[in-house]
């Protein structure tokens, strides 16, 4: 029994030094890295985007981070800016080009996180960051997601992504915060590349995204 509790209690502190001393830095070397080898894809897609919808090039938006704190997540430009008659955006799917569903079906929108990792909002792997109009709309349990950065890619993108439930996402998001090695990160980094050339996981309904979160509470009290 004892022999039990100490190996636990050096898996526990195993992790915590992963966590504060290590994760960090691996995250920087490895962005920085795929910035570097990846300037060329980079500088190419900017460049289409500015031909084929014109600008901004990146689309920003405020996403709740470690802890809930918002930070600019960048990510490059998919949709037109098409309006109706009354001045509103038309539909997601209405707006989204031939070459936007191309840069989404292989992940190449989400190449400018890469700098919001430098600067300290993101990791390598970790939940992805969601909207801010979810955060009142979270369980505690389904909170706890924001105990760690949000990341590029996780363990729900690579357990499904768009094609599983809100709720199973959540589950993955709050399991990887509760078992985060390094040895799981880097599982989960070259799964994510195996899953983005097979372009594995993603939607192809008209939605083009999943629906919105509407939170599991009001589910379970309209039920």
């Amino acid at each position: 029994m004892q022999s039990n509790n100490q190996e636990k209690r050096n898996v526990k502190e195993n992790k915590g030094i992963y966590r504060r001393f290590i994760k960090r830095p691996m995250d920087c070397i490895l962005s920085l890295i795929a910035i570097i080898v990846l300037s060329p894809v980079l500088l190419i897609i900017s460049l289409l985007i500015r031909i084929k919808l014109g600008s901004p090039v990146l689309f920003k938006q405020k996403r709740p981070g470690l802890n809930e704190e918002i930070f600019t997540m960048y990510k490059f430009r998919t949709m037109t800016d098409e309006k109706d008659d009354k001045g509103e955006l038309l539909p997601n799917h209405m707006r989204l080009t031939k070459f936007g569903r191309i840069l989404r079906a292989a992940s190449l929108d989400e190449l400018p996180e890469l700098f919001n990792i430098i600067k300290g909002d993101m990791s390598i792997i970790g939940p992805r960051p969601l909207l801010i109009e979810y955060l009142p709309l979270y369980s505690e349990h389904q909170r706890r997601r924001h105990e760690v950065r949000p990341g590029l890619s996780g363990l729900a993108q690579v357990s499904g992504r768009n094609t599983i439930s809100w709720e199973e996402k959540f589950d993955y998001d709050v399991d990887y915060v509760d078992y985060i090695t390094f040895r799981l990160d880097i599982k989960l980094i070259f799964l994510t590349i195996i899953n983005v050339f097979k372009c594995k996981g993603v939607n192809k309904s008209e939605n083009v995204t999943m629906d919105k979160f509407e939170g599991s509470l009001k589910k379970v009290q309209n039920s």
